[in-house]
C-alpha cells in the first residue's frame, strides 16, 4: 500500500512530532499548572455526565 520511503518518512515524522510535543509540554508545564488548576475535575465530571447519558439511553430503550 505504501512505499518503503513513505513508511520511513511517516515513522520519522511521528517520532519527531512526539519529541517536539514532549519538549513543548515540559517547557510550558509550570504555566499550565498555574493557569489550569482544577481542570482534572472538569474532565472527571464530563466523563461522568457522558456515562449518565448512556445509562439514560439504555433504560429508555428497554
Amino acid at each position: 500500500m505504501f512505499s518503503t520511503g513513505q513508511l520511513i518518512f511517516a515513522i520519522l515524522f511521528v517520532i519527531a512530532f512526539v519529541v517536539a510535543m514532549v519538549f513543548v509540554y515540559r517547557k510550558d508545564k509550570r504555566m499550565h499548572d498555574k493557569n489550569y488548576k482544577g481542570v482534572g475535575w472538569v474532565l472527571f465530571f464530563f466523563v461522568i455526565f457522558i456515562i449518565f447519558l448512556f445509562i439514560i439511553k439504555y433504560f429508555l430503550n428497554n
